[in-house]
């Protein structure tokens, strides 16, 4: 069983809650992402001029980068309210046809994990993102009868953490393609600083930056951490989050100077001491650590392969010669066929 983990998004009301009155509302207070941020204010800013919605928009990235966030900013600045689904709720074309005929013109409707969009919706869709049209069938067997009905002009903004999983038809769709980037160490200690004003929490900036290089280069997850370290500052210090505060409170989570928890080091333990440092296939991994393959894929690997601790290969999942000094573990030393730990 998977063990839930304050740097993973099991629950999303949690998410919600904690997330909504930290989420910037525009450009201006949307910190990083500067490229993504350049392209869109771009492409935002002809649309109004010309008085047409902005064309469909996919976010492409791991979780916890700001997707959702992102597509918010963009209805702000459209001027426009943002519907937001994800693709499990939508289980059936009468579903998607029951939202689309509700749009008004230049309105936006945010898809999160649209990769999990069922095929027979994925097929209602295209029409409705290339023409504006709806194609419905009325009754069954013989006497059903297909009706085209006119949409209003609407933008589509799609989220997903695996672009290899749509189909090509519906990617290519998407006139405005984007991957979201892990920030800096120094722009998650400015959205940290940012939350903490929100939120009304003291921090200083040593306090702030030792968060943020733990916070996985992920703003969803230094938010959390924030969180913690107030709860910490609350019970056990006088309110304000100082250094050494924040430096008890990750002691007590169990994260590292990395950002890892126990979880992380277990995969790689797992690798190096049950499986001599790799290849491993990920059901295997799966299979040893309890967690699920998805949850190994989404949540785990990105931040381990952007850190350098892991490595991909065909064969399977290795850890690197830094995940050994990380954790200490003596590295594998080849003498012809045999292996011997140096």
């Amino acid at each position: 069983m998977a063990v839930e983990r304050i740097v993973q998004e099991f629950d999303e009301e949690l998410d919600k809650q904690l997330d909504n009155s930290l989420r910037p509302k525009d450009f201006d207070n949307y910190i990083g992402q500067e490229r993504l941020k350049k392209n869109l204010l771009l492409a935002i800013t002809a649309a109004k001029k010309r008085n047409e919605p902005i064309d469909h928009v996919l976010l492409f990235g791991p979780a916890g980068l700001g997707k959702t966030t992102m597509a918010t900013v963009i209805g702000n600045e459209m001027g426009r309210g943002v519907r937001i689904t994800s693709g499990p709720a939508i289980e059936r074309a009468g579903d998607l046809a029951s939202i689309l005929t509700n749009l008004e013109d230049n309105d936006i409707l945010f898809i999160d994990e649209i990769h999990r969009l069922h095929r027979s919706v994925e097929e209602v869709l295209y029409s409705a993102m290339e023409d504006f049209k709806l194609d419905i069938m009325l009754g069954k067997g013989p006497s059903a009868k297909s009706m085209r009905l006119d949409l209003p002009k609407f933008t589509i903004i799609g989220a997903t953490t695996r672009t290899g999983s749509l189909a090509a038809p519906l990617r290519d769709r998407f006139g405005l393609q984007h991957r979201l980037e892990f920030y800096s160490d120094e722009e998650i200690a400015k959205i940290i600083r940012r939350a903490a004003k929100i939120l009304k929490i003291k921090i200083d900036n040593d306090a702030s930056l030792f968060l943020a290089k733990r916070a996985r280069l992920t703003p969803r997850i230094a938010n959390r951490l924030l969180k913690r370290v107030r709860d910490y500052a609350d019970v056990h210090g006088k309110g304000k989050v100082d250094l050494p505060t924040a430096e008890k409170a990750m002691a007590m989570l169990e994260i590292d100077e990395l950002g890892l928890d126990p979880a992380d080091r277990r995969v790689l333990v797992t690798i190096i001491e049950n499986h001599n440092g790799g290849p491993v296939g990920v059901g295997t991994l799966a299979a040893v650590t309890g967690d699920e393959r998805s949850t190994i894929e989404d949540f785990f690997e990105p931040y381990l392969l952007q850190i350098g601790l892991l490595e991909r290969t065909p064969r399977g999942r290795k850890a690197t010669s830094k995940a050994y000094k990380h954790l200490k573990k003596p590295m594998p030393k080849q003498n012809g066929d045999q292996t011997e730990l140096i």
